[in-house]
């Protein structure tokens, strides 16, 4: 187990002299941020490590996205504890935010540890269990997460049931079995093939390489069916009042699914007749346009909503779900009128 006087292995110092340019600065920030003299190389030590995984590329140059794989690698590794995971954030906050002026620096966060009840992560667990840690840690979407689970567990299940050992001939002919005695599309082949390259990549830490030729489905060429405007107003107007307006939205404003079933009463801007999506797919932002032929039916459908929450917090409702971090920043968030659900459920969460 590390200590706190065993720092993170680093390269040699001839592979880190090109990135050199950015230690001096960095030493300055760290007496800045209060970082102790005596703790500087370990801050120095992360950087390094950060810095070879994106061999290529200068650290002034790399994003977000490599930040947190860095971290959520970190946080996944057994010889890692959590604490170095937290002085590595620390340390790439730093370095980005006051050396390279950075401003999404402050976002950068280890990943949290899920509670015991939720998932475990000690050695020897259910590996379905650790895929599913690995990838929330990267923030991946809950879709996500149970597609990769589903084909890692039949995979996992193939192999026993043929008696081989996980690795990549068993998935070379996993694959071909989905085609030829399953006969799935292509598709589903390629999302398979996916959710096994994260397993093994990321989780396993042994990446099986070129897999070679295999038997691959193949991608029927078909036209695509596309509904003429009247077959959409059809369409629309024969569904019932509960699904009339989310429908428009996927068709009027461009939202996924999900995105629809999201939205907050604070997204809704009348004024600009546009619709902010927070947390869309890959976790990005967004604004798209409010439909015009619904912005009365949006008005009237708050009204409603606007009762419900009413009659909800008169009988004591806790208020709407809300991130654990800004529930934490804001307690009183939940219970506002803003941060309601523009389509609330039928029935109250129950929260354990």
């Amino acid at each position: 187990m590390p200590t706190d006087q065993d720092p993170p292995k680093t390269p040699d110092d001839a592979e880190t002299r090109v990135e050199e340019e950015w230690l001096e600065p960095f030493r300055r920030a760290l007496d800045l941020h209060g970082r102790p003299a005596d703790k500087h190389k370990w801050h120095i030590g992360w950087v390094r490590k950060f810095a070879k995984r994106t061999a290529g590329r200068a650290v002034r140059e790399v994003t977000r996205k490599d930040v947190e794989e860095f971290l959520a690698t970190l946080s996944t590794s057994p010889g890692i504890a959590p604490w170095q995971t937290d002085q590595a954030a620390d340390s790439l906050r730093i370095l980005i935010g006051s050396v390279f002026g950075q401003e999404w620096s402050r976002l950068i966060r280890a990943p949290a540890l899920l509670p015991p009840a939720d998932i475990s992560v000690s050695a020897g667990d259910d590996p379905l269990d650790r895929l599913r840690y690995t990838v929330r840690c990267r923030n991946y979407s809950l879709r996500t997460e149970k597609s990769y689970a589903f084909w890692v567990k039949r995979f996992l299940s193939f192999c026993r049931e043929a008696g081989v050992e996980p690795g990549a001939d068993a998935v070379r002919a996993y694959l071909e079995h989905l085609v030829i005695a399953e006969n799935l599309s292509a598709s589903t082949q390629s999302q398979a093939l996916n959710a096994l390259t994260f397993y093994f990549k990321n989780v396993l830490g042994r990446p099986f390489g070129d897999l070679g030729d295999f038997r691959k489905s193949r991608r029927p060429k078909k036209l695509p069916v596309v509904l003429s405007r009247e077959e959409v107003r059809r369409l629309l107007d024969a569904l019932d009042e509960t699904h009339r307006l989310p429908a428009a939205l996927l068709y009027g404003s461009g939202l996924r699914l999900l995105e629809a079933l999201h939205l907050r009463v604070k997204d809704i801007d009348f004024d600009r007749r546009q619709i902010q999506v927070h947390d869309g797919k890959g976790q990005k932002d967004r604004v798209t346009v409010l439909p015009d032929r619904w912005r009365d039916r949006f008005v009237s459908h708050l009204a409603g909503v606007k009762e419900v929450y009413e009659s909800d917090l008169a009988a004591g409702y806790a208020g709407s779900t809300y991130p654990p971090g800004l529930e934490r920043k804001y307690p009183s968030a939940p219970r506002e009128w803003g941060w309601q659900y523009l389509f609330p459920a039928t029935r109250h969460a129950s929260i354990r």
